[in-house]
């Protein structure tokens, strides 16, 4: 029997579904005009369309367009509100630029915005234009623009392959992904060129320049296909992801996994590009991964630079990336990609030499050969970018370019050298000389230690040398008399140089050992610290305090209550200088928690200050945002720095989750509680007055009524009666009014020396007792206390009317106090039915009554509270087989009031026992 196939929608699915569509309907519609070159008539048919759209009545404006010049675009614009520009002063020479805030303030319905790829002036809010386009579109507003597809970010290098021109503004991909419409703007070549010869491009002097270098029929048709194919795969993809969406159904595919290797190289930007390109083909996951060396590398600047850089472009493609340490990158990619099931490597071809490659081996090939399953792409890098670059391989990931000779290292290798030298001829006793060669080792393996690989093989050759001329017969020269002293000085320098490989790769191996264990110590100790964090300032600090030791910075670390953007006023922890967070730094903070996205140095978004902002996003939103201004400007952050600053800023924004949840449930808590107590508290009041109240109504009902039936002693009684569920009526509402006073901490204790023989008599005096049996056993010569006289015999009196209350007439009450431990215990028990274990946590909660108690369950709260008032504590002896006994602690001062003629004394000591 065939299983039934699963048709059901995915749940999963349809939510993200449902928010996709949830946020799109908030965002502004964003249109594209694409066309393969200058001049096809982008601009003209955007303004077509904005006055077609006018006569339909929508509110549509320009905020900025480029006529360069061209009249029938000028001709355009006119009947439309064109919004002022925002004018730059850059080097003695005024710009101007979109103005991004007065299109925010003016919010039409659509606004047309020229040349998405334009890069701001210095000093602009966003470093491009398609930001600004970005920003409008958050804001709800509807945006028009135009785009040449040179400027495509995944399709630069083939650009610069197809034409020779290497374009430097580019617009991310994910603009033309996110798009609502995009519509081509074709023209073919020749009636393009027409148009460039008959001045309707650009002015004639720059017609003739464009013609010569760009404007050649074999570079338009090679953008023409570009473009035309771009489009096509931009169309089928929505196609599919339309048809995704109306079915709804799980995949049942599984997507490919492509991995490109990122290096310092400026070629590795293409092997980005070209790996998007695949993984966009093969509908696949893309992985975009760094190896540094174990030792930190030592990456010059602008080699840490272009690591970075490389690694946001591979972000702004969607790819995960990730900087893993391995001294043979080779085979640290290779396990990278088999732990996660990478189908496909993207590296790129070396152009170093055979020899260059048989001596210092290949990284392409080393893949090659330990990608077993995996399948391995070479592609040529661009001979573009920086000619000092390295350029050994466009795809190679390991932290060691060239780099300048260390001379210090190699000036003390020769020293060491010379030294170990030293000693061998000063130990020489031929024929034996295995102690020379030893000598020699030695100082080979301390040189490989300190120095580094090529200081000891420098340190090898020159003792393999210096063992040949001064150990080997004939001595002072390298000629060799017998062959097994060739075999000696061979044997010599392989040891040496294998010797000298093997420190230093142990020396790696132990550095690289070392700070994986400084960075676990350090995110355990973090985990750990903030486990304990109960306040999001406890929280700030100590993630400051970690930070400080990683990256040398200025740090301030700001958290903003739920929905609103931080401030100032939100900054619970900073180290270092403060005056770097202004306006401009609170700025780029702010659209960093509102994006949920790193801001500020080193991104590409507001990259024009020199702070770092990283938000604090959690499920339950954005808590706030973690700020890194480096003290220098050469301060860069490693990319390994930066993965483990992500790592801080995840584990504050639980940590910050966790103290909200936290609060929320406190709250929720709190609001339980007294809703409880409110519902409790109306059924108590409408039993407890409701009964006095009737018995009130019907005596004096009867006496109104029918005041001559009865007698004078009935009269009496009537009224007696009146009276006393009157004064049972006010010591309800007292009681009421005395809980809700110790509940907000308003009572005032008027304290004096008391003697609690006093407190214990008034108490007793009052209490309802008839028909118990009542003892009383005070220790003699308690000490006095400093309470509140009237307070505290109103803790006892509810103690003991509770016990009256409870227990039938006829059993025992027995009332205690002594001297225990500095403290004085006041024992009030009875020997009723007492409470059940499970009930004993909860009968000094208000309201909580006795299954047969008809008061309203306020006594033993305020007896509580009275005694915790005073700095002690009640409570429910336990034990006891039969009845109940409640227990009072109350501190002794440990100085008392002297008597008349007597110094003051200390507390005295005593035992329970003793009757009064």
């Amino acid at each position: 029997m065939e299983p039934i196939p699963d048709d059901r929608p995915d749940p999963d699915q349809l939510l993200a579904q449902v928010k996709s569509e949830e946020a799109r309907s908030r965002r502004g519609r964003l249109k594209i005009w694409i066309g393969a070159s200058p001049g096809v008539g982008k601009t003209f048919a955007m303004l077509s369309q904005a006055h077609r759209l006018r006569t339909q009545g929508v509110d549509v404006v320009i905020g900025l367009v480029e006529t360069h010049g061209r009249a029938e675009t000028q001709l355009l614009t006119a009947g439309i509100e064109v919004l002022p520009r925002r004018t730059v002063e850059y080097r003695g020479t005024t710009l101007t630029e979109f103005d991004l805030d007065s299109a925010l303030a003016r919010k039409p319905t659509i606004v047309l915005v020229d040349e998405l790829a334009h890069t701001n002036a210095p000093g602009s809010r966003y470093e491009k234009r398609w930001q600004d386009v970005r920003a409008l579109l958050d804001a709800g507003i509807s945006v028009h623009t135009t785009l040449n597809i040179q400027h495509v970010e995944s399709l630069n290098d083939v650009v610069a392959r197809s034409t020779g021109v290497t374009v430097r503004e580019t617009v991310p991909d994910a603009m033309l992904d996110d798009a609502d419409e995009i519509e081509v703007v074709d023209l073919p070549p020749g009636a393009l060129l027409e148009r460039l010869r008959a001045g309707k491009v650009y002015i004639p002097e720059a017609a003739r320049a464009a013609a010569e270098s760009f404007f050649r029929t074999g570079n338009l048709s090679a953008l023409r296909e570009l473009t035309l194919r771009k489009t096509a795969q931009l169309v089928d993809r929505r196609r599919r992801e339309d048809r995704q969406e109306g079915g709804a159904r799980r995949s049942r595919t599984t997507s490919e996994r492509v991995l490109v290797c990122v290096g310092p190289s400026p070629f590795s930007a293409r092997l980005v590009r070209a790996a998007h390109r695949m993984t966009a083909v093969v509908r696949g996951e893309l992985f975009a991964v760094f190896v540094a060396a174990p030792d930190g590398g030592g990456l010059p600047v602008a080699a840490r630079e272009r690591v970075l850089q490389n690694l946001r472009l591979a972000e702004s493609f969607g790819a995960r990336t990730a900087t893993i340490e391995g001294r043979d990158p080779a085979a640290t990619i290779v396990a990278f990609a088999e732990r996660h099931e990478v189908s496909r490597i993207v590296v790129g071809k070396t152009g170093r030499s055979r020899l260059q490659d048989a001596l210092f081996g290949s990284f392409t090939m080393e893949v090659i050969r330990a990608s077993r399953d995996i399948d391995v792409y070479v592609i040529h890098g661009d001979p573009e970018g920086d000619a000092t670059a390295p350029v050994a391989t466009a795809g190679m990931v390991g932290s060691r370019p060239r780099s300048p000779i260390a001379w210090r290292d190699h000036l003390l290798a020769l020293a060491t050298t010379g030294a170990a030298v030293a000693l061998a001829w000063l130990a020489f006793d031929p024929p034996d000389l295995s102690t020379e060669v030893l000598i020699l080792t030695l100082g080979v393996a301390a040189t490989a230690w300190r120095c580094g690989r090529w200081a000891s093989l420098l340190s090898a050759l020159l003792s393999a040398l210096a063992f040949n001329f001064l150990l080997i017969e004939p001595r002072f020269s390298f000629a060799v008399a017998e062959p097994s002293y060739l075999l000696a000085f061979a044997v010599m320098a392989v040891v040496g140089i294998s010797l000298s490989s093997l420190v230093v790769a142990l020396r790696d191996r132990v550095v690289a050992a070392r700070e994986r264990e400084d960075e676990v110590t350090a995110l355990h100790s973090l985990t750990r610290e903030l486990a304990e964090a109960e306040t999001v300032e406890e929280i700030g600090r100590v993630v400051v305090a970690h930070l400080r030791d990683l990256v040398r910075a200025d740090l301030a670390m700001f958290v903003a209550a739920p929905g609103e953007t931080v401030g100032l006023a939100d900054l619970v922890a900073t180290h270092g200088q403060t005056d770097w967070i202004d306006a401009t730094a609170l700025a780029v903070a702010r659209w960093s928690q509102d994006h949920g996205k790193a801001a500020g140095a080193g991104t590409n978004n507001l990259p024009g200050t020199r702070a770092l902002f990283l938000p604090l996003s959690s499920r339950r939103g954005k808590e706030g945002v973690l700020g890194i201004q480096p003290r220098a400007e050469d301060d860069l952050l490693t990319p390994k720095q930066r993965m483990l600053l992500d790592t801080f800023a995840e584990q504050a924004a639980a940590a910050c989750e966790r103290v909200g949840l936290a609060e929320e449930r406190r709250r929720a808590r709190h609001e339980m509680e007294t809703e409880r107590l409110r519902s409790t508290l109306l059924a108590s009041i409408s039993h407890d007055l409701r009964t006095p109240l009737t018995t009130i109504t019907g005596a004096a009902s009867s006496l109104v009524h029918a005041p001559d039936t009865h007698s004078e002693a009935q009269r009496r009684e009537l009224a007696a009666q009146i009276l006393g569920q009157a004064n049972r009526l006010n010591d309800l509402i007292a009681n009421l009014v005395f809980a809700t006073r110790l509940e907000s901490g308003g009572i005032d204790l008027r304290r004096q020396w008391t003697s609690i023989e006093e407190v214990v008599g008034a108490a007793l005096r009052r209490a309802p007792l008839l028909g118990h049996r009542v003892t009383v056993h005070v220790d003699p010569g308690l000490p006095f206390v400093d309470v509140d006289p009237v307070l505290l015999e109103q803790a006892l009196y509810n103690l003991l009317e509770n016990a009256a209350r409870h227990t039938p007439a006829g059993t025992l009450v027995e009332v205690r106090a002594w001297l225990q431990d500095g403290s004085v215990l006041v024992e009030v028990a009875d020997d009723g039915p007492g409470i059940a274990p499970r009930d004993q946590g909860s009968v000094f909660r208000r309201f909580v009554r006795g299954r047969q108690s008809a008061g309203m369950g306020l006594g033993l709260a305020i007896s509580e509270g009275i005694v915790k008032a005073h700095g002690g504590r009640a409570w429910i002896e336990p034990g006891r087989t039969r009845g109940v006994a409640f227990r009072v602690l109350l501190p002794v001062p440990p100085t008392q009031p002297s008597v008349p003629g007597e110094p003051e004394v200390g507390t005295p000591a005593g035992d329970p026992g003793g009757t009064a």
